[in-house]
């Protein structure tokens, strides 16, 4: 069997994968060349649900629609990744083609955008409130305009926390068991949930299946998330991995979300903040529970504290796979 589909290669080609990503990111102008593959993915699940959530059907029709575009997402992208495997394959000897998977694999997480967005939002929270306000509303979903500086900051955190789980830890992890078919099935879960995984009117029933799948295939890297920023702050000075441990215990399992809460926990914990809690969607408050026991009034200096934590526990991350690479390979 190719190293580019032998289950032994398997996290090494995740780990080649980080590696490229971590250096070179997704680059700008290829993304305006050719787009990125989750905009690929996003535009077969806004046809789908054109086409089969229809607002004169029934809940039961709607809800099994959405089972339907769920798995024709799946179907397809996964039969895509395959097939750029076996030509890879075919084309290229062993290693070349490990390392070519590796180049698409290394589309999926996304170490890199993270830090420049999250590290944008303490930039403009230096220059003022309002730019602080326009930097976190490119990474989350929330009413910002009603949010004072302490509350950017926290936005700016909870989504560092919640997408090096499901950004990075996911799909690494995924790419680590099943290669890049793995990784890309993963990807194309979790942006049909982020699409029509939400509880609207709309989607309450056509997009069950992906919230519900969504949060299955999310379980496993939420709690190494938590791990890896338990881990780092062993060594993160001012950082405390007991602080990590009782709020996870303690807060995790209150979350709206059944993963969400587990790194949001751990990295609220850890440097003695208080995260998520109520907070303003369009003109809704949703009265969710509070992250930590710690600080809520945070700046600029404390989204650089989370970023560093967040940039120790990719290191760690990385490390663990490179044993696990060796030992297996």
């Amino acid at each position: 069997m190719s190293l580019a589909l032998s289950p032994s290669s398997t996290p090494t080609l995740a780990l080649i994968a980080l590696a490229i990503e971590a250096a070179v990111g997704y680059p700008a102008p290829l993304y305006a060349a050719i787009g990125h593959p989750v905009t690929w993915i996003g535009a077969v699940i806004a046809a789908l649900d054109r086409r089969l959530n229809h607002d004169v059907d029934s809940f039961a029709r709607r809800k099994a629609a959405g089972v339907l575009a769920l798995i024709a997402v799946l179907a397809l992208t996964g039969g895509v990744a395959l097939a750029i495997v076996l030509v890879l394959r075919a084309a290229l000897p062993g290693a070349a083609a490990l390392v070519a998977v590796a180049v698409v694999a290394a589309s999926l997480p996304a170490q890199r955008s993270l830090d420049v967005h999250v590290r944008a939002v303490a930039d403009g929270l230096d220059a003022g409130l309002d730019a602080g306000r326009r930097a976190v509303g490119m990474i989350v979903g929330r009413n910002t305009g009603v949010l004072d500086g302490a509350g950017v900051a926290r936005a700016a955190i909870e989504s560092l926390a919640e997408n090096f789980s499901d950004g990075i830890v996911a799909p690494l992890f995924w790419t680590a068991v099943a290669g890049l078919p793995g990784g890309a099935l993963y990807k194309a879960a979790n942006t049909a949930d982020s699409m029509i995984g939400h509880r609207t009117p709309r989607h309450e029933a056509f997009g069950w299946a992906a919230a519900r799948f969504d949060d299955l295939v999310n379980l496993p890297a939420s709690r190494l998330a938590a791990l890896w920023l338990m881990a780092a702050a062993l060594v993160v000075p001012g950082a405390s991995a007991a602080g990590a441990w009782r709020a996870i215990r303690r807060d995790a399992g209150g979350h709206t979300s059944p993963n969400a809460g587990w790194p949001e926990s751990a990295m609220a914990g850890a440097l003695g903040f208080a995260l998520a809690g109520p907070r303003v969607y369009g003109e809704s408050l949703l009265d969710a529970a509070v992250m930590g026991d710690g600080r809520r009034d945070l700046g600029a200096a404390d989204i650089r504290r989370a970023l560093t934590l967040y940039r120790v526990a990719l290191g760690i991350q990385a490390a663990v796979l490179a044993v696990v690479a060796v030992a297996i390979g």
